[in-house]
């Protein structure tokens, strides 16, 4: 059985001075995949913006929007009821020699690419070779890198900022959800298996109270390719259940950004982010 949540994800700017326009993307719509049925949602923008609404190239939904009037905050809420349910299981999974081949690394090329805010270093690209290759398949190697990922790097709220890189991560051994999924997809692709970044939200109770609102935020987790893309959540150590709700993936946290855009008018902008969850049944 699955679960019925509700999810409030309250975000904008404020500005230090009267922003005169601006244009912005927001990815706070959760997708329909074979684990999520979207039953609804909405998004409210405040000043009233022109909108315009497309899924981009990874999958993910948009909301393109553009505020023309003059404005000194920027709010938008967006409200979704999500039925989880449970995850599939995806069968026997992938050999090393399905990696291997030439026609699925072109296919999969970009989700196996190496970039400046992925790259895991010299010392975790050495030790996923190692795992990779004492490993007897793809799925066994996963689970033993980012176990060591987790040995290595704890989890530590404000050690990083969001353009920290997976190799400097590693190097103080502290960091937060998305740059322990940036480290794993680094050492995974660089093992040869295709990974991709997750953004949604995460119940913050294994054991919450139905219809009690529980305070949030917006979560990240990985997937990699086994047949089937499949779940695994770095930082709680678990594949994500029902309590997981997606909304965006991509190559790493910067395809997948809950608010971005530019402005004019204004020095400087504080981003604010609220995060509510309710288990519906």
């Amino acid at each position: 059985m699955g679960r019925q949540l509700r999810v409030v994800h309250r975000t904008g700017y404020r500005y230090t001075g009267l922003v005169s326009a601006s244009h912005n993307e927001a990815r706070m719509t959760p997708r329909a995949t074979r684990e999520q049925f979207v039953q609804a949602t909405r998004l409210d923008i405040n000043p009233v913006a022109w909108t315009h609404a497309f899924t981009d190239y990874w999958g993910t939904s948009v909301t393109a929007f553009e505020v023309a009037e003059p404005h000194q905050r920027l709010d938008v809420v967006a409200v979704s009821t999500v039925e989880v349910g449970d995850r599939l299981a995806v069968g026997p999974g992938v050999s090393w020699a399905e990696l291997a081949d030439d026609s699925f690394a072109d296919k999969y090329v970009e989700m196996l690419a190496d970039s400046e805010h992925v790259d895991p270093g010299v010392e975790l690209r050495r030790i996923a070779a190692e795992v990779a290759h004492d490993s007897a398949r793809p799925a066994e190697a996963v689970t033993e890198i980012i176990g060591r990922i987790r040995e290595r790097v704890a989890y530590v709220p404000g050690s990083t900022q969001v353009n920290t890189r997976a190799a400097d991560v590693w190097a103080i051994r502290a960091g937060v959800c998305q740059d322990l999924v940036h480290l794993g997809l680094g050492a995974l692709r660089s093992a040869g298996i295709p990974a991709r970044y997750v953004s949604g939200y995460v119940m913050p109770s294994a054991s919450p109270v139905v219809g009690e609102v529980r305070v949030g935020e917006s979560h990240a987790w990985l997937q990699y390719w086994d047949g089937a893309w499949v779940g695994l959540d770095p930082t709680n150590d678990i594949a994500p259940g029902d309590f997981h709700i997606e909304v965006g993936v991509g190559r790493d946290y910067f395809d997948v950004p809950p608010l971005k855009g530019v402005y004019s008018g204004s020095e400087s902008s504080d981003l604010f982010v609220e995060v509510e969850i309710t288990v519906l049944g």
